[in-house]
Formats: structure tokens, sequence, C-alpha cells
């Protein structure tokens, strides 16, 4: 489903990756894990085409992306949802209508959106804050709220860049549960953090990186 080989990532002078090669079959739930400065958003960003290699080459659910042309990638990010950090919700308009974007670049109709944002919200359980606008939301609802979105058009990949980095234990537990129950439905998930207790005992791989390479990969 994601396939790294011998991809090498370069800002100016400076290394983000080395010669990394890495593989996360159709399916699985994944993480990446290192250091601040490791490599880890970058790696994602590859993925969806937020940056591009300068060596090496990556194939995500069959798209060759050394091949991809530039108006191509939005056809691919149909098939990525990215949970990011900083969560990039729009605090103009309401929870529903954040998640709905999703389905609206798609062109879905407005009966098709209605039935699937409903459904997703309420697997959320954030249906009733549905008209509520994000600020009044605390950073566990928010970030929910940004994971239904990434959810909603059903993709065949999803990422996550350290979607519990603000959030106390009690909530990381929750945001983990429904990467969990994502995954169970046949979603890839592939998720980058530096929070070892978000991958002990789940007897998931783990793969890490240090000094901008693949340095072990281990079950957490």
């Amino acid at each position: 489903m994601i396939q790294f080989l011998n991809v090498s990532k370069f800002y100016d002078s400076d290394t983000v990756l080395k010669d990394v090669s890495l593989t996360v079959a159709k399916g699985e739930l994944a993480y990446i894990t290192g250091p601040s400065g490791s490599g880890k958003t970058t790696l994602l960003k590859l993925i969806y085409c937020a940056e591009r290699p300068d060596k090496g080459r990556i194939v995500v659910a069959g798209w060759d992306l050394q091949k991809l042309k530039q108006g191509t990638i939005p056809y691919l990010r149909r098939n990525v949802g990215i949970v990011f950090q900083d969560f990039r919700l729009l605090f103009n308009k309401t929870v529903f209508e954040n998640v709905a974007l999703a389905l609206r670049v798609r062109d879905a109709h407005p009966h098709e959106i209605k039935e699937k944002v409903t459904g997703v919200l309420k697997e959320i359980r954030l249906m009733h804050k549905a008209d509520v606008f994000p600020s009044h939301l605390s950073g566990g609802e928010q970030q929910r709220v940004v994971i239904a979105r990434a959810m909603v058009a059903k993709p065949t990949v999803l990422l996550a860049d350290e979607p519990t980095g603000n959030l106390d234990a009690e909530t990381s537990g929750t945001i983990t549960d429904l990467f969990r129950a994502i995954n169970a439905r046949g979603t890839t998930v592939l998720i980058a953090t530096h929070n070892d207790s978000l991958f002990h005992g789940t007897g998931r791989r783990v793969i890490h990186l240090k000094d901008t390479c693949v340095e072990k990969e281990t079950v957490g």
C-alpha cells in the first residue's frame, strides 16, 4: 500500500531523509517514531505529495509518485486522508461544514454530503455539536473533527502527524481508539508520533527514525 525505495530528501544542504526504505501493507496500522527533526513529518508529506523526493521511489495505493504529474495529485489525495497536528480547521465554519468540505471539493451531491457527514459525526460522538464553531470545542473535540474530516470520504490510506501531541492521556486514548476502529474497517493507517505510550502494548509495527534514517523496526 505504501512503499519507499531508497528515498532521500534534502533542503538546501540539509539532509532530512536518507536512503529510507520501508513498506506499509494494505490494511495495516503502523507507527513512525523518532525524536524531533528525525524526518517523521517530511516522510508523511512525501506520501501525499506535499513534498517530492530528491532520490528514490515512492508508491502509494498503486500510484507511482515519481510518474505523477502535478495535475493528478488531487486524485491521489482523494485516496489519502490526513490528520494534521495543528488541526487546520476553518473557524468561520461549523463542525458540519468543516467535515463536509472534504466531500464538497469532490462535487458530492448535497444528499450524499448530509448522509455521510451525519454518519461520521455520530461515529465520533459529536453529532450534537454539528452546528457549533470549532472555537467552542475542546482540543480533543477539535481533533475528533479533524479525524472525521479525514475519514468521511473513506480514504484508502489515513495519515496522522502527532495526532495526540496537545492532548491529555485520557483524550489521547479516545483518539487512538478511533484510529483502531478506522483501521478495523480496512483503511491503512500510518501514525507519526514521538509519544511511546501510543504504541506500547499495541502489538503493532513501529518504524524508528533516527538521524534521517530508518534505525530499526520493533513491535509495540
